[in-house]
């Protein structure tokens, strides 16, 4: 197995509020929700760097896939990083994605 992950997938509470989040709120690009002909099929993905993709989908419906149930969201089980080169660059990335949603944790 070569050492790479080309999908990293999360699971969504609200698809639809998800998609708004990644797409309008932080700018990233994607063609939107897609699959919804199929039962538990509508996933969103997003095109990110080196071509890996991001992909939405919602939790009932990745729960089905698996036969697993529903857990609760834990947010000490993953992490999401974006690394920026210069210090005021942190300001930027900041000042967009609060509006979009994004809970201050920590100050960078």
């Amino acid at each position: 197995m070569k050492p790479r992950i080309s999908v990293l997938t999360l699971g969504a509470s609200n698809l639809e509020r998800s998609l708004s989040f990644y797409c309008d709120g932080l700018g990233l690009p994607t063609t939107g929700i897609i699959g919804q002909a199929f039962d538990h099929g509508a996933v969103a993905f997003f095109d990110l760097a080196g071509g890996l993709k991001l992909a939405l989908w919602a939790q009932d419906d990745i729960a089905h896939d698996t036969g697993l149930p529903v857990q609760p969201v834990c947010s000490t089980t993953l992490t999401i990083g974006h690394n920026v080169v210069r210090p005021e660059e942190i300001d930027q990335c900041m000042e967009t994605a609060v509006p979009a949603g994004a809970k201050v944790i920590k100050t960078a």
